[in-house]
């Protein structure tokens, strides 16, 4: 999905909300024995007409090995090709393994967009970038306390190490094929770092469960363009434990959508 078709939906839409689907087979409603493919599809069908994008973490995917990648695989195939598909795998290493990540999220997942960490430079996100109408989604300043450890560090330039990371980063690829993450819970800084990138779209998660207020980190964070995708997961796909648990999410998705409508009305964004 190209950048301005991303744009065009999220204004038809009138939402930027990308639905999480960690799907963990200890929260999903007992009635369903584990099954996880029967489980993502019903929340796809309930909430694809909230939300531009769904981003599949695969590690609760991974973690149930041979049969996990199977549902990987197949949960990207139940994503209809209107919406965003995000592998959030947080890959990244020399570059003949970044070739292999990137054939199997790119060609055999069939995934539109993946997650990447920039720790090992430019060579680790080459492979990446190389792939047409595909993006790269970068880690720039995260929502987890561990934040502090690394990315909110000083330099002696005065910047910050995210700033640092990103600015560098962002020479890298371009506006149609390069992301970061942004966490929910920094808003603090999204207007810093929007003098960094100040049209790259940013995938925001942390919103919901983690805490994150989806009205704070619009303002701060939004473009012309919009460029912004604000994921929930937890609070959208366990809406409900129960035998509702696909209708409940598609309301808790309905609810957040019109939160943005509401938003985009008053900034005049249509």
């Amino acid at each position: 999905m190209t950048r301005q078709e991303l744009i065009t939906t999220i204004k038809q839409k009138q939402s930027y909300l990308c639905v999480g689907l960690d799907t963990d087979i200890e929260k999903m409603p007992a009635h369903l024995n584990g099954d996880v493919l029967a489980f993502n599809s019903a929340i796809i069908e309930s909430t694809k007409d909230y939300c531009v994008s769904y981003k599949i973490n695969t590690a609760f995917y991974e973690a149930q090995g041979a049969q996990g990648w199977h549902n990987l695989k197949e949960t990207f195939q139940l994503i209809p090709k209107t919406h965003l598909s995000i592998a959030d795998a947080k890959r990244g290493d020399i570059g003949n393994t970044s070739d292999q990540y990137a054939k199997a999220f790119f060609n055999e997942m069939q995934a539109d967009a993946l997650t990447v960490a920039p720790y090992m430079g430019k060579d680790s996100l080459a492979s990446f970038l190389a792939y047409k109408d595909k993006w790269t989604i970068v880690l720039g300043l995260t929502s987890n306390q561990g934040a502090h450890d690394f990315e909110l560090l000083e330099l002696a330039s005065g910047k910050k190490l995210y700033q640092e990371v990103i600015e560098k980063v962002g020479t890298w690829g371009t506006e149609e094929n390069l992301m970061f993450v942004t966490g929910a819970t920094q808003a603090s800084h999204l207007g810093d770092l929007r003098n960094i990138i100040p049209n790259h779209f940013l995938l925001i998660p942390g919103v919901g469960k983690q805490g994150g207020n989806l009205k704070d980190i619009s303002k701060v964070s939004m473009t012309e363009d919009v460029a912004i995708l604000v994921n929930s997961s937890r609070a959208i796909i366990y809406a409900s434990t129960g035998e509702n648990f696909a209708e409940a999410a598609g309301e808790e998705a309905k609810k957040v959508a019109e939160e943005m409508k509401v938003i985009l009305e008053e900034i005049n964004i249509k």
